[in-house]
């Protein structure tokens, strides 16, 4: 069984069809990119996927079970969670907030014990922040934990985008443009990070990126999204030399394999 399977998925707003007849399907461990040209729709099939846009046909299937149409905060908890093209940390929060916030999710202390600070109150956020400091730490920012997160430089900000996602314990990461701004090296370094991730927290991720380098540096196998629609699938080497994608996003083969 797939550990994602998204059959004949599509949405409307109004008379716009952003995509329609989506399939994309996701095996356990497998590292997927998802490219296309602006406005194709990858963004759109993220939020699909995480509870902001519910589909108008079609379904996702996540682990054997139906997501479509669950609240994001729900299919978080399901095993599912993704960063963003715009960085979306709580910035005036410190660091470790920022991973702690993510790890109530699974929290074994509840609301009752909260309110009234009972002793499961106080374990329960010790170890939370046992936890955090622990992810912070493989990321390289627990020396961090207690710097304001809008204070950090963009590529530590991206990390930390990356750890609270993770923090949340998914079984499936989205990652959108991870390498959005970021120059040459930082690129090499994220590559090397997200295989890092996928191998040590054995996961299933599912990317998009404008970045040919790092996708086809990373993922083994990707997704052609134009108008809305899957135009093609397969290894970066035939994704790379299909006519299709070359005519539809990619451009000349020599600017691929420059």
């Amino acid at each position: 069984m797939a550990l994602l399977e998204i059959n004949n998925v599509g949405i409307a707003f109004g008379g716009l069809r952003a995509v329609t007849n989506c399939n994309i399907s996701l095996e356990q461990g497998e590292l997927i990119g998802l490219i296309g040209p602006n406005g194709a729709g990858k963004t759109t099939v993220f939020n699909m996927l995480t509870g902001v846009y519910n589909p108008t046909e079609g379904e996702i299937i996540f682990e054997g079970k139906s997501i479509a149409g669950l609240r994001p905060y729900h299919i978080t908890k399901r095993g599912i969670a993704r960063t963003f093209q715009n960085i979306r940390l709580f910035k005036e929060l410190t660091v470790l907030d920022n991973v702690k916030i993510p790890y109530h999710i699974h929290a074994r202390h509840g609301m009752f014990s909260s309110v009234l600070r009972l002793p499961a109150y106080y374990r329960g956020e010790a170890e939370i922040t046992e936890k955090a400091i622990a992810c912070l730490d493989v990321f390289g920012l627990a020396d961090k934990k207690d710097e304001v997160a809008k204070n950090l430089p963009y590529g530590q900000q991206r990390r930390l985008e990356i750890a609270r996602a993770l923090a949340a314990q998914p079984r499936l990461l989205l990652l959108d443009e991870p390498a959005a701004g970021m120059n040459p090296q930082e690129t090499h370094e994220l590559m090397e990070l997200i295989y890092w991730i996928r191998d040590h927290f054995k996961l299933t991720i599912l990317l998009i990126e404008h970045d040919m380098s790092l996708v086809m540096g990373v993922c083994e196998r990707i997704y052609v999204l134009e108008y809305g629609r899957i135009i093609a699938e397969g290894t970066p080497d035939e994704i790379k030399n299909d006519p299709k994608v070359i005519k539809a996003y990619l451009g000349e083969e020599v600017k691929l394999n420059a």
